[in-house]
């Protein structure tokens, strides 16, 4: 998910300087640098997921990653991002769990091999991520529109989880999230 909130934070860096004063504008690079250090995290996979909030040179980092190393790494990076003050490491990890980890990659190649996500497959970053806790699954990111927000809860469901939840949001809904900022 964070990866698509970095997306449409250079979507909406784009029309920042027209509405925004120098203070929100500092803000908007910030969170910009902030996504792209967790992005470009070698390990950071579909099956992690991490948003960051910023006040005033404090970020802090929420959501669940698979690895411990993953949670530390992720914070040493972003601490390294001029302007940072901070950093409130709130993201957790998740717990070990052979069940989790089948229902993870079942429910990836489910959703990047139905030929509707074909295209958001072949992208460096895939932009829907599964997020598995104790067999209750989170379907977090950002996709075109809301039949592949459908297809993707649909894909998900048909497997033995627990529960399954979608936080995915469309473009249009991202875009107006960062406009609300």
């Amino acid at each position: 998910m964070f990866r698509h909130i970095a997306a449409a934070l250079m979507i909406v860096s784009l029309a920042a300087p027209a509405v925004a004063g120098a203070a929100d504008r500092t803000e908007m690079r910030l969170l910009d640098e902030v996504a792209k250090k967790v992005n470009t995290y070698a390990w950071f996979t579909v099956f992690d997921d991490v948003s960051a909030s910023l006040d005033n040179g404090v970020v802090t980092l929420t959501g669940k990653v698979t690895m411990p190393y993953k949670r530390n790494e992720i914070a040493k990076r972003v601490a390294k991002v001029d302007g940072i003050r901070e950093v409130h490491n709130k993201i957790e990890v998740l717990p070990v769990s052979q069940m989790d980890d089948d229902l993870r990659y079942r429910i990836a190649r489910a959703i990047y091999s139905h030929p509707a996500f074909w295209h958001y497959a072949t992208m460096i970053d895939p932009p829907i991520h599964i997020v598995v806790d104790r067999g209750h699954v989170t379907l977090t990111g950002v996709v075109n529109s809301e039949v592949d927000r459908m297809i993707a809860r649909s894909l998900a469901s048909q497997f033995l989880a627990f529960s399954v939840k979608s936080e995915i949001k469309t473009t249009a809904e991202a875009r107006q999230a960062f406009e609300g900022v």
